[in-house]
């Protein structure tokens, strides 16, 4: 029997990797919002008596969260051992998929951190982001294991819009982790809050978000007589889930911050940056379009 694996059945397994990464961005958002941040109150062990406690409501929530993780490590690492048994080895995706690895550990180690800091709003902030780098690693993953390495050849100017668009995205995300940490779902009525007013954080956030979108809009306009059918694509559902999370978080800002919306503003944040890191890495540099050609000449 064959020990090869081949690049689909090798993509298959990024895929499970990548849905386990955005599931788990979910599942902690409920820990927080259901307020079972301490619901375990010691880590790795849920508490002093129990290694795993599902008793209460906010135990179980809290320990089916840590349960989850453990599948989400056991899928990354899949990724890793099968990328060397692939027909031809490829070391680029043995290395995002150990990029995989490397920040889920430490998502369970920030994880532990969170609970022994009483659910500090810093770490919490840190939970999050970390998320969203190994969903981000995870798509591209997905992209090159699919076999979609080339890259879409731009003049310097529009790729360097493209490029300010992600930073302002990121910049915009982060701003959100802000609000968050200054909000009233803080895992804990107990837990400690950002010293800073849920208004200004918002403002912030808003501000940075009009911004992003300005942007988005004009790399959108700049792009659009061109004939990159699927850089057009990219860029508009990057625009369109903008535009649907900004609703969304004003709308949960202008009622009070329900729970329910919140998970919708957390699941909606996951697919822009996802959308985001799409774009991102859409675009390569002009020079690489034009050494193709010349060595396509040169081979005739």
């Amino acid at each position: 029997m064959s020990r090869r694996l081949s690049p689909a059945r090798y993509a298959w397994i990024t895929r499970a990797a990548l849905v386990s990464l955005v599931v788990i961005v979910i599942t902690g958002a409920a820990v927080r919002l259901t307020g079972s941040g301490l619901g375990c109150s010691d880590w790795p062990r849920c508490n002093e008596e129990r290694f795993i406690d599902v008793s209460s409501f906010h135990g179980a929530v809290e320990q089916l969260n840590r349960l989850f993780t453990g599948l989400v490590t056991v899928l990354v690492m899949a990724a890793v051992l099968a990328a060397r048994f692939l027909e031809v080895r490829r070391r680029d995706l043995e290395r995002l998929a150990w990029l995989l690895v490397i920040g889920v550990i430490g998502q369970i180690v920030l994880g532990g951190v969170v609970v022994l800091t009483d659910l500090n709003p810093v770490a919490n902030q840190g939970h999050f982001l970390l998320s969203m780098f190994l969903v981000g690693t995870g798509w591209i993953l997905v992209r090159r294991a699919g076999g979609d390495v080339d890259r879409l050849a731009l003049p310097s100017g529009d790729t360097r819009l493209v490029r300010t668009v992600a930073v302002l995205a990121s910049v915009a995300v982060v701003t959100g982790t802000v609000v968050t940490g200054a909000g009233p779902h803080a895992g804990d009525e107990n837990a400690p809050r950002l010293d800073i007013a849920i208004t200004t954080a918002a403002r912030l956030h808003g501000i940075s978000v009009i911004i992003t979108l300005s942007c988005i809009v004009w790399l959108l306009t700049r792009i659009r007589r061109r004939p990159f059918g699927s850089l057009h694509t990219a860029i508009e559902v990057v625009l369109v889930l903008g535009v649907i999370q900004a609703t969304v978080g004003y709308v949960q800002y202008f009622n009070d911050i329900p729970a329910a919306l919140v998970a919708v503003h957390i699941a909606l944040a996951t697919a822009f940056f996802m959308a985001v890191v799409n774009l991102w890495y859409s675009v390569g540099p002009l020079e690489r379009q034009f050494d193709a050609e010349r060595r396509a000449i040169v081979s005739r």
